[in-house]
């Protein structure tokens, strides 16, 4: 039985990646009529794509997402609400040291900078403000904030700060605040959030347990933006 569940969750996995797959090799071979270079190193990679997907969201669901959902259960342990904050911010700051779709972008924006944005300096850049963007919104879950009392000023200020930073830093948060929202940080932070929210006696957990990754990503626009002035400064 366990082994009949695991081979349907392979076919879908394998049912989300061939259509993509085979939309871009319809492209290349039909339309633009260009053959696909090495096609058994693409072959044996769509493969590891395939097993590699598989096997991260399976392991995903068997430990971030319940040993998140415990560590906000039990984050209300720690009496001062600031240390809970402190402990929110440290887990999103190195849950986004490890997530790929950010390491991919910003070694493309290294690349393409000619290494005048080193990759580090904009992954760490981006982990200070997907963590505060953590931690802004557990004090939000913490004291009852609404959404809108938050969200406004802080969208003031990526307005504020866009005409600041230089041209390309601007282009560059955006995509870094998508690439945040990947993989590692949403099951992560989503369950971490939605723990807390469950035992926290003034917070509705559909009310307060969604958002956060909304904030985080707001964060780390902020802190990209902020980086841009500080270059060009």
């Amino acid at each position: 039985m366990r082994g009949l569940e695991g081979l349907n969750a392979l076919w879908e996995t394998l049912r989300s990646i061939l259509p993509l797959t085979a939309i871009l090799a319809f492209f290349q071979i039909v339309i633009l009529r260009k053959p696909i270079e090495n096609l058994k190193e693409f072959g044996v990679g769509f493969l590891l794509s395939v097993f590699g997907l598989h096997f991260f969201l399976k392991g995903v669901s068997m430990s971030l997402f319940p040993l998140g959902d415990s560590v906000g259960n039990n984050l209300v342990v720690l009496e001062r609400k600031w240390v809970i904050v402190v402990v929110a911010f440290i887990i999103g700051y190195f849950g986004t040291l490890v997530e790929p779709a950010l390491k991919a972008l910003a070694l493309e924006v290294e690349e393409i900078s000619i290494g005048a944005i080193p990759h580090r300096v904009l992954i760490h850049a981006v982990a200070i403000g997907f963590g505060t963007g953590m931690g802004i919104g557990i004090f939000k879950i913490l004291n009852g904030v609404s959404y809108i009392k938050i969200i406004v000023p802080l969208l003031v200020l990526i307005i504020g700060l866009s005409f600041f930073a230089p041209e390309e830093f601007v282009s560059i948060a955006m995509d870094s605040a998508s690439a945040t929202t990947g993989p590692v940080n949403i099951p992560l932070n989503m369950a971490l959030a939605i723990g807390l929210a469950k035992v926290v006696e003034s917070a509705d957990p559909l009310l307060s347990g969604f958002g956060i990754v909304g904030l985080t990503s707001i964060g780390a626009m902020i802190s990209v933006l902020t980086l841009g002035i500080l270059t060009k400064i």
